[in-house]
Protein backbone atom coordinates (compact mmCIF):
# COMPACT_ATOMS: atom_id res chain seq x y z
CA UNK A 1 0.00 0.00 0.00
CA UNK A 2 1.97 2.84 -1.20
CA UNK A 3 -1.32 5.93 -0.10
CA UNK A 4 -2.25 6.59 3.27
CA UNK A 5 -5.31 5.37 4.46
CA UNK A 6 -8.40 8.00 4.51
CA UNK A 7 -8.37 10.00 8.00
CA UNK A 8 -11.45 9.48 9.69
CA UNK A 9 -13.90 12.43 9.60
CA UNK A 10 -13.75 12.65 13.81
CA UNK A 11 -10.11 12.63 14.44
CA UNK A 12 -8.53 14.31 17.22
CA UNK A 13 -7.62 17.74 15.90
CA UNK A 14 -3.94 16.91 16.85
CA UNK A 15 -3.90 14.28 13.87
CA UNK A 16 -2.96 16.92 11.00
CA UNK A 17 0.44 18.27 9.86
CA UNK A 18 2.52 21.38 11.89
CA UNK A 19 4.13 23.62 9.18
CA UNK A 20 7.50 25.71 9.78
CA UNK A 21 7.73 28.98 8.35
CA UNK A 22 10.07 27.25 5.55
CA UNK A 23 7.32 25.05 4.59
CA UNK A 24 8.80 22.03 6.67
CA UNK A 25 6.43 20.27 7.70
CA UNK A 26 5.59 17.93 10.72
CA UNK A 27 3.06 15.28 11.82
CA UNK A 28 1.34 16.37 15.05
CA UNK A 29 -0.73 19.64 14.85
CA UNK A 30 0.77 19.42 18.91
CA UNK A 31 3.64 17.67 18.46
CA UNK A 32 3.91 13.62 18.46
CA UNK A 33 5.41 10.98 20.79
CA UNK A 34 6.84 7.93 20.56
CA UNK A 35 7.91 5.26 22.97
CA UNK A 36 11.46 3.39 23.08
CA UNK A 37 10.81 0.11 24.77
CA UNK A 38 13.89 -1.77 26.01
CA UNK A 39 13.65 -5.11 26.96
CA UNK A 40 16.75 -6.56 28.83
CA UNK A 41 17.21 -9.65 26.65
CA UNK A 42 14.99 -8.65 23.38
CA UNK A 43 16.09 -5.20 22.91
CA UNK A 44 14.64 -2.41 21.31
CA UNK A 45 11.15 -2.94 20.10
CA UNK A 46 11.31 -1.21 16.24
CA UNK A 47 8.78 -0.31 13.63
CA UNK A 48 9.37 -0.90 9.98
CA UNK A 49 6.96 1.96 8.48
CA UNK A 50 4.53 1.48 5.59
CA UNK A 51 5.66 2.65 2.60
CA UNK A 52 3.19 5.50 2.52
CA UNK A 53 4.20 6.90 5.95
CA UNK A 54 6.84 9.70 5.92
CA UNK A 55 9.66 8.68 5.56
CA UNK A 56 7.92 5.18 4.71
CA UNK A 57 10.12 1.70 4.64
CA UNK A 58 12.55 2.94 7.31
CA UNK A 59 12.57 1.69 11.03
CA UNK A 60 11.72 3.37 14.21
CA UNK A 61 9.50 3.49 17.20
CA UNK A 62 5.92 4.06 17.74
CA UNK A 63 4.90 6.86 17.98
CA UNK A 64 2.53 9.43 16.72
CA UNK A 65 0.82 12.94 17.18
CA UNK A 66 -0.76 13.84 20.48
CA UNK A 67 -4.03 14.66 20.83
CA UNK A 68 -5.91 18.05 21.81
CA UNK A 69 -4.37 18.26 25.89
CA UNK A 70 -2.40 14.95 25.65
CA UNK A 71 0.49 14.75 27.57
CA UNK A 72 3.54 13.49 25.84
CA UNK A 73 3.70 10.67 28.25
CA UNK A 74 0.05 9.74 27.72
CA UNK A 75 0.21 9.82 24.00
CA UNK A 76 3.37 7.88 24.02
CA UNK A 77 1.80 5.28 25.79
CA UNK A 78 -1.32 5.37 23.72
CA UNK A 79 0.71 5.19 20.43
CA UNK A 80 2.56 1.97 21.06
CA UNK A 81 -0.37 0.58 22.12
CA UNK A 82 -2.36 1.19 19.15
CA UNK A 83 0.20 0.14 17.01
CA UNK A 84 2.26 -2.41 18.51
CA UNK A 85 0.19 -3.48 21.01
CA UNK A 86 2.19 -2.73 23.77
CA UNK A 87 0.26 -3.38 26.90
CA UNK A 88 -0.80 -1.22 29.81
CA UNK A 89 1.84 -1.54 32.47
CA UNK A 90 4.26 -3.65 30.68
CA UNK A 91 6.68 -0.93 30.63
CA UNK A 92 7.89 1.59 33.41
CA UNK A 93 9.23 4.81 31.99
CA UNK A 94 12.51 6.00 32.98
CA UNK A 95 13.82 8.74 30.61
CA UNK A 96 11.99 11.41 28.57
CA UNK A 97 13.87 13.01 25.51
CA UNK A 98 12.72 15.91 23.85
CA UNK A 99 13.43 17.30 20.04
CA UNK A 100 12.51 20.42 19.72
CA UNK A 101 11.70 21.93 16.38
CA UNK A 102 10.16 25.79 18.14
CA UNK A 103 7.41 24.89 16.21
CA UNK A 104 6.99 20.95 16.62
CA UNK A 105 8.37 18.71 19.43
CA UNK A 106 8.88 15.11 19.47
CA UNK A 107 8.78 13.35 22.40
CA UNK A 108 10.79 9.97 23.16
CA UNK A 109 9.73 8.16 26.28
CA UNK A 110 12.46 5.56 27.14
CA UNK A 111 11.39 2.71 29.02
CA UNK A 112 12.05 -0.69 30.35
CA UNK A 113 9.89 -3.52 29.76
CA UNK A 114 8.47 -4.73 33.09
CA UNK A 115 6.14 -7.85 32.14
CA UNK A 116 7.40 -9.76 28.49
CA UNK A 117 4.76 -9.32 25.52
CA UNK A 118 4.69 -9.69 22.31
CA UNK A 119 4.09 -6.83 19.95
CA UNK A 120 0.80 -7.06 17.41
CA UNK A 121 0.98 -4.76 14.44
CA UNK A 122 -2.60 -3.23 15.31
CA UNK A 123 -3.10 -0.88 12.45
CA UNK A 124 -2.29 0.02 8.37
CA UNK A 125 1.04 2.09 9.78
CA UNK A 126 3.65 -0.40 9.73
CA UNK A 127 5.05 -3.28 7.81
CA UNK A 128 6.24 -5.46 10.51
CA UNK A 129 7.31 -5.46 14.07
CA UNK A 130 10.62 -6.39 15.56
CA UNK A 131 12.44 -6.93 18.89
CA UNK A 132 16.11 -5.74 17.79
CA UNK A 133 19.38 -5.87 19.58
CA UNK A 134 20.86 -2.68 20.97
CA UNK A 135 23.93 -3.37 18.90
CA UNK A 136 22.33 -4.11 15.85
CA UNK A 137 19.91 -0.71 15.49
CA UNK A 138 22.58 1.05 13.68
CA UNK A 139 22.79 -1.61 10.85
CA UNK A 140 18.85 -0.88 9.89
CA UNK A 141 17.83 2.38 7.21
CA UNK A 142 16.62 4.12 10.29
CA UNK A 143 14.02 7.03 10.45
CA UNK A 144 15.82 10.56 9.67
CA UNK A 145 14.86 12.01 13.39
CA UNK A 146 15.43 8.40 15.25
CA UNK A 147 18.83 8.03 13.73
CA UNK A 148 19.47 11.52 14.84
CA UNK A 149 18.98 10.98 18.03
CA UNK A 150 19.64 7.46 19.06
CA UNK A 151 23.18 8.01 20.23
CA UNK A 152 21.04 10.16 22.95
CA UNK A 153 18.71 7.58 23.51
CA UNK A 154 21.06 4.62 23.27
CA UNK A 155 23.09 6.12 26.20
CA UNK A 156 20.44 7.10 28.01
CA UNK A 157 19.37 2.75 28.47
CA UNK A 158 22.46 2.97 30.74
CA UNK A 159 21.28 5.21 33.12
CA UNK A 160 18.44 3.53 35.04
CA UNK A 161 17.68 5.72 37.89
CA UNK A 162 16.53 4.93 41.11
CA UNK A 163 15.81 7.51 43.92
CA UNK A 164 16.21 6.23 47.76
CA UNK A 165 14.47 8.36 50.18
CA UNK A 166 15.15 8.58 54.12
CA UNK A 167 11.16 9.23 54.85
CA UNK A 168 12.33 9.97 58.64
CA UNK A 169 15.20 12.86 57.51
CA UNK A 170 12.41 14.26 54.79
CA UNK A 171 9.70 14.52 57.03
CA UNK A 172 11.59 15.53 59.93
CA UNK A 173 12.82 18.51 57.82
CA UNK A 174 9.32 20.42 57.68
CA UNK A 175 7.90 21.72 61.25
CA UNK A 176 4.44 20.26 60.73
CA UNK A 177 3.62 18.49 63.27
CA UNK A 178 5.15 15.59 62.39
CA UNK A 179 6.50 14.54 65.87
CA UNK A 180 3.02 14.22 67.19
CA UNK A 181 1.93 11.59 64.36
CA UNK A 182 4.73 10.34 62.65
CA UNK A 183 2.93 7.39 61.09
CA UNK A 184 0.37 9.97 59.06
CA UNK A 185 3.38 12.22 58.10
CA UNK A 186 4.96 8.93 56.25
CA UNK A 187 1.77 8.39 54.81
CA UNK A 188 1.42 12.09 53.54
CA UNK A 189 4.62 11.65 52.10
CA UNK A 190 4.28 7.97 50.62
CA UNK A 191 1.37 9.93 48.87
CA UNK A 192 3.50 12.59 47.67
CA UNK A 193 5.89 10.78 46.26
CA UNK A 194 3.48 8.56 44.41
CA UNK A 195 2.50 11.96 42.48
CA UNK A 196 6.08 12.62 41.81
CA UNK A 197 6.41 8.82 40.37
CA UNK A 198 3.85 9.79 38.14
CA UNK A 199 4.56 13.12 37.08
CA UNK A 200 8.44 12.62 36.91
CA UNK A 201 11.15 14.95 37.41
CA UNK A 202 13.91 17.43 35.74
CA UNK A 203 16.35 14.91 34.82
CA UNK A 204 20.06 14.61 36.83
CA UNK A 205 22.99 16.75 35.09
CA UNK A 206 24.44 12.92 33.43
CA UNK A 207 25.80 15.04 30.40
CA UNK A 208 22.43 13.72 28.42
CA UNK A 209 20.62 15.87 27.21
CA UNK A 210 16.98 14.36 28.91
CA UNK A 211 14.12 16.64 29.42
CA UNK A 212 12.68 14.43 32.37
CA UNK A 213 13.48 11.04 34.60
CA UNK A 214 10.79 8.67 36.25
CA UNK A 215 13.19 6.91 38.60
CA UNK A 216 12.03 3.84 40.56
CA UNK A 217 11.50 5.46 43.99
CA UNK A 218 12.20 3.41 47.12
CA UNK A 219 11.34 4.65 50.49
CA UNK A 220 12.52 3.37 53.56
CA UNK A 221 10.68 3.85 56.82
CA UNK A 222 11.43 3.72 60.57
CA UNK A 223 10.02 3.28 64.19
CA UNK A 224 6.48 4.46 64.50
CA UNK A 225 5.85 5.06 60.44
CA UNK A 226 6.96 1.67 60.23
CA UNK A 227 3.48 -0.26 58.49
CA UNK A 228 3.15 2.69 55.98
CA UNK A 229 1.47 1.54 53.28
CA UNK A 230 2.76 1.64 50.00
CA UNK A 231 0.88 3.66 47.45
CA UNK A 232 1.61 3.39 43.16
CA UNK A 233 4.80 3.79 41.45
CA UNK A 234 6.49 3.84 45.07
CA UNK A 235 8.37 0.88 47.25
CA UNK A 236 8.63 0.90 50.68
CA UNK A 237 10.97 -0.65 52.63
CA UNK A 238 10.52 -1.10 56.91
CA UNK A 239 13.82 -1.02 58.32
CA UNK A 240 13.97 -3.70 60.92
CA UNK A 241 16.19 -1.40 63.24
CA UNK A 242 18.54 1.54 61.94
CA UNK A 243 16.63 3.11 58.77
CA UNK A 244 20.00 4.30 58.10
CA UNK A 245 21.47 1.25 57.86
CA UNK A 246 18.80 -0.07 55.25
CA UNK A 247 19.42 3.08 52.80
CA UNK A 248 23.05 2.15 52.68
CA UNK A 249 21.58 -1.96 51.84
CA UNK A 250 19.24 -0.05 49.23
CA UNK A 251 21.54 2.18 47.51
CA UNK A 252 24.36 -0.61 47.39
CA UNK A 253 21.67 -3.20 46.16
CA UNK A 254 20.41 -1.11 43.16
CA UNK A 255 23.39 -0.21 42.44
CA UNK A 256 24.32 -3.37 41.88
CA UNK A 257 21.56 -4.24 39.72
CA UNK A 258 22.56 -1.77 37.18
CA UNK A 259 20.50 1.25 39.01
CA UNK A 260 21.88 4.77 38.91
CA UNK A 261 21.27 5.78 42.39
CA UNK A 262 20.21 9.07 43.91
CA UNK A 263 19.79 9.17 47.71
CA UNK A 264 17.80 11.63 49.36
CA UNK A 265 19.14 12.86 53.05
CA UNK A 266 20.34 16.08 54.50
CA UNK A 267 22.06 13.38 56.77
CA UNK A 268 26.01 14.18 56.39
CA UNK A 269 27.13 10.70 57.83
CA UNK A 270 24.53 8.82 55.76
CA UNK A 271 25.78 10.86 52.58
CA UNK A 272 29.20 9.79 53.63
CA UNK A 273 28.55 5.83 53.62
CA UNK A 274 26.74 5.64 50.84
CA UNK A 275 29.23 7.85 48.93
CA UNK A 276 30.41 5.44 46.56
CA UNK A 277 27.44 3.73 44.90
CA UNK A 278 24.76 7.01 44.93
CA UNK A 279 25.01 10.43 44.69
CA UNK A 280 23.34 12.27 47.47
CA UNK A 281 20.79 15.11 47.57
CA UNK A 282 19.48 17.17 50.82
CA UNK A 283 15.88 17.02 51.67
CA UNK A 284 15.06 20.50 50.92
CA UNK A 285 15.89 19.05 46.78
CA UNK A 286 13.39 16.38 47.16
CA UNK A 287 10.69 18.57 48.65
CA UNK A 288 11.12 21.02 46.30
CA UNK A 289 10.94 18.40 43.43
CA UNK A 290 7.38 16.89 44.81
CA UNK A 291 6.38 20.62 45.14
CA UNK A 292 7.05 21.07 41.09
CA UNK A 293 5.14 17.56 40.30
CA UNK A 294 2.38 18.95 42.64
CA UNK A 295 1.72 21.90 40.46
CA UNK A 296 2.57 20.21 37.45
CA UNK A 297 -0.87 18.09 38.05
CA UNK A 298 -4.09 19.17 36.15
CA UNK A 299 -6.57 20.91 37.86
Amino acid sequence: MTTPPPLPADRDPGDNWAVAPDGTRYWGAFGAAGLLAHHAERGILLQHRAAWSHHGGTWGIPGGARHHGEAALDAALREAAEEAGVPAGSVHPEAVHVLDREIWTYTTVVARVTAAFEPVAADQESLELAWVAVDRVDELALHPGFAASWPVLREALAHRPALVVDAANVVGSVPDGWWRDRAGAATRLMDRLATLAAAGMPAPDWGLPLHAWYPRIVAVVEGRARGTAAPPGVEVVHAPGEGDDAIVAQAHALAAAGHRVTVASSDRGLQRRVADVARTRGAGWLLDALDAAERAQPG
